[in-house]
């Protein structure tokens, strides 16, 4: 099975996610300005709420997906204060004819104090454990 990871962060919240999840499954954490390339099986996509929706750069990023090159999203990230990004994720997705997982990993992340610390080691670890059991199937 073919996976990638990409990511996008302001804080380093995200990056440090998306490090774990690809430790976990064993390839390299890459911002979106590196393109999906090759064909995989299986994008874990780091991605959070920027001023309630997610960032124009993460939007164009979905916009350059090949549905032939990508089988299927697996949305992860972290924020301070809203939680899922998922639903914005798969509409841009569903434009690409880009299939989303159900599944997701999300958890706190820290901002300008709050949630200090977050995401954690058990956060990473979380990550770590949900890639692989996605992975694995």
């Amino acid at each position: 099975m073919k996976i990638a990871v990409r990511y996008y962060t302001k804080t380093g919240n995200t990056k440090r996610l998306a490090e774990a999840i690809a430790a976990a499954v064993g390839t390299e954490a890459l911002p979106i300005s590196t393109p999906v390339a090759e064909p995989v099986d299986i994008l874990f996509l780091g991605n959070s709420y920027y001023a309630f929706s997610i960032d124009p750069e993460v939007r164009s990023f979905l916009q350059t997906l090949d549905k032939d090159k990508v089988g299927r999203i697996v949305n992860f990230g972290s924020a301070a204060m809203l939680n899922s990004t998922w639903k914005k994720v798969k509409a841009e997705a569903d434009k690409r004819g880009i299939p989303m997982d159900q599944r997701e990993f999300h958890c706190k992340g820290e901002f300008k104090g709050v949630h200090k610390g977050r995401p954690n080691d058990e956060d990473l670890k979380a990550a770590a454990a949900f890639a692989k059991k996605i992975a694995a199937e």
